[in-house]
């Protein structure tokens, strides 16, 4: 019956990104005013893409979709976060902490996919341009999306089933804004080991499955355009930028969040922040500001 009543867990305690009620109050103003920005700016872009039909094309396809993924990602945890700094008691039900970890998985694990289909549009694109068309047909393009779903769906299960049976007991405070694995874990009253190298592994091989898979990609891509010209070279490049400037913002916090060995709370929290908040508004406005169709299509709207 102890166990039992160990595992019946109603709330945990979100410590917050901070104890200063002057910072918090700064803080909900800016966090409201770049969620905003994201939810508006992820919008435009879909219906954007939507309704033009001049960017109807593979690439704006599959950038549709990540704007599409980027507006729910961002709404996974960041309304909770600003509301909390607007109460004294910040907590969480524990079947919101749960669907906090399943979206964000679940999202999170997609678009790594998505980035890996984008990525791989590149390469066809400029390393096989005469067969872009057959290659990259409504089939291929609607099958790497829902690749991308799927995989993302068994990751964020396959997390969620080695967690949400576990024993929790004694302090359940996070000492963070959200609910994620690394921190839910450590509050189980039973030794997690096994379960912690599981969930590392998965997250891992995902991870590093699919940066291998971008590096190839753009790796044969800068070959290929050397090989033929200078000029491609540097367009080429110029292609790549954004996609890998996207890679890095987006990989870098997971592995520091759960890869790093070591645990430094203000790291976390920032790069937690980054990932949540910065990332998802800022793959979408990459992506365009380097792309000349998209400011075209834009200006069409404006006239």
């Amino acid at each position: 019956m102890e166990a039992v009543n160990q595992s019946m867990v109603s709330e945990f305690t979100i410590l917050g990104l901070c104890n200063s009620w002057e910072l918090q109050a700064f803080l909900l103003v800016m966090f409201t005013f770049l969620y905003l920005i994201t939810i508006l700016g992820n919008i435009f872009i879909v219906l954007l893409i939507v309704t033009d039909l001049r960017l109807h094309y593979p690439m704006y396809f599959l950038l549709a979709n990540l704007s599409f993924i980027d507006f729910f990602l961002s709404s996974v945890t960041t309304p909770k976060m600003i509301t909390d700094f607007l109460k004294e008691n910040k907590t969480i039900s524990f079947g919101g902490c749960m669907c906090q970890i399943f979206f964000g998985h679940f999202l999170g694990g997609g678009e790594m996919v998505l980035l890996v289909s984008m990525a791989y549009d590149r390469y066809v694109a400029i390393c096989k341009p005469l067969h872009y068309t057959s290659i990259m047909n409504r089939q291929m393009c609607i099958g790497l999306v829902m690749t991308s779903w799927i995989i993302g769906f068994v990751h964020s299960i396959s997390q969620l089933a080695m967690i949400i049976k576990l024993p929790f007991c004694g302090p359940r405070e996070l000492d963070s804004f959200f609910c994620d694995i690394p921190l839910v874990i450590k509050l189980a009253c039973t030794d997690t080991y096994i379960q912690e190298m599981l969930i590392n592994a998965d997250s891992g091989v995902l991870a590093t499955i699919c940066f291998i898979l971008l590096l190839v990609s753009y790796s044969f891509i800068l070959f290929t355009v050397c090989l033929h010209s200078k000029d491609g070279a540097s367009k080429a490049l110029s292609t790549c930028t954004a996609h890998t400037t996207v890679v890095v913002l987006f990989f870098g916090p997971c592995i520091f969040i759960y890869l790093w060995p070591l645990s430094i709370t203000w790291v976390d929290k920032f790069l937690a922040v980054f990932y949540a908040v910065i990332t998802p508004l800022l793959n979408p406005a990459i992506y365009t500001l380097r792309n000349k169709e998209i400011k075209n299509a834009i200006k069409r709207l404006q006239c």
